[in-house]
């Protein structure tokens, strides 16, 4: 390239001042160029020998994003139309048309309600479309429902001029925690806006019996991950524990402990470490409410299956144990998933008599065993 430079630069020169040392032009001069013409005439002849895709290229300018535009103020103005379609709990459906002839960018922001007669809903996750002149797109926005007597029901849905300021702290943190599963997101929104009990929320039986309640809550019950999950996130964003009403219920605690997709997030919430796991299913065993204190035993068989494998036996043979200590010791055998429990099952099944009620339930608890673990062996 330099090289190319100097002989642009030189060119002139040479041509110009060679013109008197041309055969038989001797008496024929030019008189020779200033430094400014000189240098016009460089710039001249280097221009003219770049290459033609040099020549021809276009000035390369940076793509400018277009700016920009919430969804209920672009509505509004009718920079754009929208149409909405949902479920009424997690799902909700924007097809979006840009009419104009700039391409334009929509953001919904968290926190957007949508409503119709029936229900509301509330977009939980931000989030962005960009769309060119004249075209259409589709966004598959996540929502909560705001009631719990929301009709879970594919159907229309219009921007809603209502806000859901309970809500506004957890929606931050929602934002900056995308392990959020829907369920467990669902479960927080209506702890803030109703406070519903445990028996309204989980999937799980209640020791004491089913509540009577006004609202039909079935499609908002919540797996035990979930509602843990949700009470995490509650305390995170300065929500008092005392003043949800589910984390109330003593239930809970036993049932999250058990659940294995809960059970790390559970010892994470009721401040257990792997050192004092132990105690508290000893102690649950030993002084834990009496409606829900056999659950310990499904504990110990899926945590610590080596020590219910010896203890567990013992627990279903003796007689002068309640019932519902035994049933629940046999059971929770074919919990510990080990191989080594089959053979017990089935010798429990012989010695209380496969007619009773504690052999039966040894047989069909061996038959859950052998299919579980055949299905581990094809796996």
């Amino acid at each position: 390239m330099k090289t190319k430079t100097f002989c642009a630069i030189l060119l002139p020169a040479v041509a110009v001042g060679g013109l008197s040392f041309l055969p038989g032009k001797s008496g024929l001069s030019l008189p020779s160029p200033s430094m400014k013409q000189a240098a016009l005439v460089a710039l001249a002849v280097a221009a003219s020998s770049a290459s033609p895709a040099h020549a021809s290229a276009a000035p390369l300018t940076a793509a400018i994003p277009p700016e920009e535009t919430d969804l209920a103020a672009g509505l509004r103005q009718g920079v754009f139309k929208a149409e909405f379609k949902g479920n009424g709990r997690e799902k909700l459906r924007a097809v979006i048309s840009n009419a104009g002839k700039e391409p334009l960018t929509v953001r919904v922001r968290a926190g957007q309600v949508f409503e119709n007669e029936r229900n509301a809903v509330v977009a939980v996750r931000a989030d962005l479309l960009t769309l060119a002149p004249g075209k259409s797109g589709e966004l598959s926005l996540q929502t909560a429902a705001l009631r719990s007597n929301n009709k879970v029901v594919e159907a229309a849905f219009r921007l809603s001029p209502l806000a859901a300021p309970k809500i506004d702290v957890l929606l931050g943190y929602i934002q900056d925690h995308a392990d959020l599963t829907p369920g467990a997101i669902q479960t927080a929104v209506l702890a803030l806006t109703e406070n519903l009990p445990l028996s309204a929320v989980a999937k799980f039986t209640s020791a004491g019996g089913q509540l009577p309640s006004r609202f039909d809550t079935t499609a908002f019950r919540a797996d035990t991950a979930d509602i843990i999950a949700a009470l995490l996130a509650l305390r995170e964003t300065g929500r008092a524990d005392d003043d949800v009403a589910m984390s109330i219920d003593p239930q809970l605690k036993i049932e999250a402990m058990i659940d294995p997709p809960s059970h790390a997030t559970a010892m994470r919430y009721f401040g257990l470490t792997a050192e004092t796991e132990w105690e508290y299913w000893k102690n649950e065993l030993a002084t834990g409410d009496t409606s829900t204190r056999h659950y310990a035993l499904y504990g110990i068989a899926r945590y610590y299956p080596d020590i219910a494998l010896d203890m567990l036996p013992k627990w279903a043979r003796e007689a002068r144990t309640s019932s519902i200590f035994r049933l629940s010791a046999i059971q929770a055998l074919a919990d510990t998933e080990r191989s080594e429990a089959l053979p017990i099952l089935r010798q429990l099944a012989d010695e209380l008599g496969r007619y009773t009620d504690l052999g039966r339930a040894a047989t069909s608890a061996a038959q859950y065993l052998d299919r579980h673990l055949s299905k581990v062996a094809v796996n």
